[in-house]
């Protein structure tokens, strides 16, 4: 190769190329300096081939030999994750902020305000016990009470159902998300040549869908270079797989199965009702020792234990024992917490299953939507966040994003304040009839009809398969009736019920709606005959009597809603007794004395009601267990439990927004555009593509020279 006025014009020709690229590279920058996600661009520069040659080696000019993006993927990394983070606590502290609305008690209008008047109520009808205003007022300041419940009720319901449509969106904007992404890194296979014709344009498009993906769910990448990208969950379960996308789906109730290698266990689980836990069925040994069971109704039936928060606490006794439930079918249905669960067979709900339970069987029963992750047709597992009771979180679902935050916050969140309102709910009613209904009006009965019914009249009523919604607050004991001439107004009799003709008491182990039944027709054969109509028990005084209801040691007559002030056992059933609010002779603020009367002065039992304000009563929910506190300070401790989880949004979503944020300005001084530096560099290369035009242009003019030369 020879060196001349040839060689230097190519020289300026490359030279006049590069220039012109490093330009056009600028102007691109500085046009896209406001384009979210765009990043930096500039040109690489390449010496030209050399020559030896003498007097020594000559380079051949400069070569553009690829556009490069600035962009630190390792920076990136951290800041999708904190970037999840973010978006859950911030949604999280928006929503809570709602709920925070909700229970400001401020307005002198809320639930404290309406039990503390409820309370005093008691206390003004205690001094004037036969006034009928005073009465009234009672009745008044209950309906208070229970529209101020369900009104919160209601509103927390509302939410639930709100945030179930906004997950249904964000969830198809994330499949969609998922399909975009696996379509751009089909278009960078074709596209992508590394070193040669990199593509910018198409890895910032894949960048800024990944952002956008991570506000929604918690991602992790696998970047294996070009369209070889794995975009994954947390926890691990992939949503983009180079050029395949899967799915998430926002599935409706269901069941699933974990059986051991060893068991037999040919059927399936059912549930009837709805809960904002999920629950974990899991079977264990008998206590004789059996490590295997069948579905079964006696003693003898397998036995599995419950959880409510994935297996890491298990449903207890009040007394911290494990609480077991036996393996039954249909016909035999037991009631945990919300649900009433059994075991069919695989063709149909009331077949019976066959086969044999070993220890460690599992079921999971999701009694609400949740969010499931499908691989194909055939597999989806579910990822609806889960919060341990301990304060974890379940590593192995969702634990970032917006979609987490919604679902937290209906079943971690809202589903924890409903079930410890209608725990509240629960205890006024319980604690009121308790004591109401061994108190007396202005009048005996001649009719009472109980107010809670059963789902079985022959099953014990305290067993978990009876369906009676305070059955597990009765006790052994003994329960007094008082009856009287209806002419005279004398005491005719009063005995306790005696439940085998010899003065047997009330053991609700054993004992049944019939029994019930039959010990009344026993006691007070002549005067009063029991009867039970829709799974309720009736008590109607014969011709001539009346009859009034005396110390209860058991809860039963609470337990059946005879001579209740409360129907319903939560939030949403609550409600006054229909015959105290249309007679108000029947609202009990007495008490029938040693002798056997009912005096209209008497106000025992609404001073007892009075003082409830002021006694520890147990309260249990699955979330804290039992715990034993007065009916205020539990509602102040719901409230309280509001501020501390929403302050704790406000403080994670600051923090995770300040590590968010200096990641992203980490990100934005590698990949950003800085005005001044382009504008230097257009200067620059300005500068340089006019010196390369000159070198042409002074090649040419040799060219010139050599040709005007005359031979």
């Amino acid at each position: 190769m020879s060196f001349g006025a040839n060689s230097i014009l190519d020289m300026g020709r490359w030279a006049l190329f590069a220039s012109q690229v490093q330009l056009q590279v600028t102007g691109e920058n500085i046009s896209n300096v406001n384009t979210e996600g765009y990043s930096r661009r500039s040109v690489n520069l390449e010496e030209g081939p050399y020559i030896d040659y003498s007097p020594g080696q000559l380079g051949t000019g400069v070569k553009a030999t690829e556009v490069v993006r600035h962009f630190d993927e390792m920076v990136e990394a951290m800041y999708l994750q904190q970037s999840s983070l973010s978006n859950m606590w911030g949604n999280l502290f928006e929503q809570l902020q709602g709920v925070e609305d909700l229970l400001n008690e401020s307005s002198g209008s809320g639930v404290s305000d309406a039990l503390s008047q409820y309370f005093n109520s008691w206390n003004e009808v205690s001094q004037r016990p036969d006034n009928y205003g005073a009465r009234q007022t009672v009745i008044n300041d209950a309906a208070t009470l229970i529209t101020t419940l369900k009104a919160v009720d209601t509103n927390l319901t509302l939410m639930q159902e709100r945030i179930n449509g906004e997950v249904s969106a964000q969830v198809a904007e994330a499949n969609s998300l998922m399909q975009d992404i696996a379509d751009l890194n089909r278009e960078i296979q074709v596209h992508d040549v590394p070193g040669q014709n990199n593509a910018n344009a198409l890895y910032d498009e894949r960048a800024r869908k990944v952002r956008a993906l991570a506000e929604l769910v918690d991602v992790k990448t696998i970047d294996n270079g070009g369209g070889n990208y794995t975009v994954l969950t947390q926890s691990g379960q992939t949503l983009v797989d180079a050029e395949s996308a899967f799915s998430l789906d926002f599935r409706a109730p269901q069941q699933v199965e974990d059986l051991r290698p060893d068991s037999t266990f040919d059927g399936n689980i059912y549930f009837d009702g709805s809960d904002d836990y999920e629950y974990t069925i899991e079977f264990v040994s008998s206590n004789a020792g059996d490590a295997v069971g069948q579905v079964g109704s006696g003693a003898g039936a397998a036995q599995f234990r419950v959880s409510l928060d994935g297996g890491v606490t298990w449903l207890a006794n009040e007394d911290g024992s494990e609480r077991h439930f036996y393996a039954r079918e249909y016909d035999d249905r037991v009631n945990v917490e919300g649900l009433q669960i059994w075991f069919g067979s695989n063709a149909g709900s009331q077949g019976s299953p066959s086969g044999t339970f070993v220890d460690g069987d599992r079921f999971v029963i999701s009694p609400h939507q949740g969010l499931y992750w499908v691989q194909n047709t055939s597999h989806a597992e579910e990822i609806t966040p889960q919060l341990h009771f301990n304060g974890e979180e379940n590593p192995q679902r969702l634990t970032g994003g917006s979609i987490a935050a919604l679902l937290a916050f209906r079943d971690n969140y809202v589903g924890k304040y409903r079930s410890k309102l209608d725990e509240l709910a629960g205890t006024v009613i319980w604690e009121t009839n308790r004591r109401h209904s061994q108190g007396a009006g202005l009048q005996a009965f001649t009719v009472a009809d109980g107010t809670y019914r059963v789902d079985y009249i022959n099953k014990a009523l305290a067993s978990d398969s009876t369906g009676l919604a305070f059955g597990d607050k009765l006790q052994s004991g003994s329960s007094f009736m008082y009856v009287y001439n209806a002419s005279t107004g004398l005491l005719a009799s009063s005995a306790a019920l005696d439940f085998d003709g010899s003065g047997g008491t009330f053991n609700p182990e054993i004992h049944t709606l019939e029994d019930v039944r039959d010990a009344f027709n026993r006691t007070y054969a002549g005067t009063i005959n029991a009867t039970i109509v829709n799974n309720k028990l009736r008590l109607e005084a014969e011709n001539g009597y009346t009859f009034a209801f005396g110390t209860d040691s058991s809860g039963l007559y609470a337990a059946l809603g005879l001579n209740t002030f409360f129907k319903g056992s939560d939030s949403k059933s609550m409600a006054v007794n229909e015959k105290i609010s249309g007679d108000l002779d029947y609202l009990a603020t007495g008490h029938v004395n040693g002798a056997g009367e009912m005096n209209s002065g008497d106000n025992t039992t609404a001073l007892s009601m009075y003082d409830l304000r002021e006694v520890n009563v147990t309260t249990s929910t699955a979330v804290e267990g039992t715990t034993s506190q007065t009916i205020l300070d539990y509602y102040n401790g719901i409230v309280g439990n509001v501020g501390t989880d929403t302050n704790r949004a406000k403080f994670n979503q600051n923090f995770y927004q300040t590590l968010a944020n200096d990641l992203n300005d980490r990100q934005q001084e590698v990949s950003g555009v800085n005005l001044d530096e382009e504008m230097s560099d257009l200067i620059k290369y300005q500068a340089s593509y006019t010196a390369a035009a000159k070198l042409i242009t002074t090649a040419d003019q040799m060219l010139q020279t050599i040709l005007s030369l005359k031979p």
